[in-house]
């Protein structure tokens, strides 16, 4: 179960961020915070719980209690991007960042276990259909991350992608070619990280932005493994249910 290994180094990256930017305005995410005395002490709680919860659920034994805490934290943070949704809620601005919080949420309930597996997957599922449409609407803005060398371009590789989300995600939800497709979805998001947001850090490590985006990103990809781990192992089971 290596993906909630990558889920876990994830959310302990993120949790570290939140101890070395404790400005709360530095943090687009928790903008509520930013009316609560000393707001910087909510921060600072939760990326304990990050960083809690994603050392507990490297081990079989604390896995459940490591993802129950990363189910909680992730859900709070799908919670604090409600209000930006709530003032726009005919615009897409805000969908991208809540489906990305909502797929490390599925992640978690997936190892968290028990009938939360199938909604976590599932939930993922969807947030896959949400990272192509996002890709479409924000075509320009997702092409300029694709690194210029990479032949034959970078619109070539954004319609490409796109076009590999819609089919992971229709695979995921109609059962057929699931495991293939979530193992490819893995290694493209992974990819993601390291063509885009390692060079990123390297560059400009300063940003704290560029830190939690490659957080994110391979707590998508973690996500994204552990439903690849959920598959096999239910795959190789002789009591599966469909």
């Amino acid at each position: 179960m290596f993906g909630r290994n990558v889920f876990g180094l994830a959310a302990i990256g993120f949790g570290i961020c939140g101890f070395v930017w404790p400005d709360v305005n530095l943090w687009k995410e928790i903008d509520p915070f930013g009316n609560i005395p000393h707001a910087e002490i909510l921060l600072y709680l939760t990326s304990a719980l990050s960083i809690a919860g994603g050392v507990a659920i490297q081990w079989p034994r604390t896995a459940h209690a490591g993802a129950l805490a990363l189910a909680v934290f992730n859900l709070l943070f799908v919670l604090l991007w409600l209000p930006h949704y709530v003032q726009k809620p005919l615009a897409f601005d805000y969908v991208p960042a809540i489906s990305e919080q909502v797929s490390m949420l599925c992640g978690a309930l997936i190892v968290y276990g028990g009938r939360f597996t199938r909604i976590g997957y599932y939930g993922f599922g969807i947030c896959v259909i949400f990272f192509a449409l996002a890709q479409v609407v924000y075509l320009q803005y997702t092409a300029s991350l694709v690194p210029t060398w990479i032949p034959p371009g970078q619109i070539f590789w954004t319609n490409a992608t796109t076009l590999f989300f819609a089919l992971a995600a229709i695979a995921l939800l109609c059962g057929r070619f699931a495991l293939l497709a979530s193992r490819l979805l893995t290694a493209m998001v992974v990819g993601f990280g390291l063509l885009v947001w390692v060079p990123a850090c390297v560059s400009h490590p300063q940003k704290l932005s560029n830190w939690t985006e490659i957080a994110t990103n391979f707590g998508i990809a973690g996500a994204a493994w552990i439903v690849a781990d959920y598959l096999a192992t239910r795959q190789t089971s002789p009591n599966r249910t469909a």
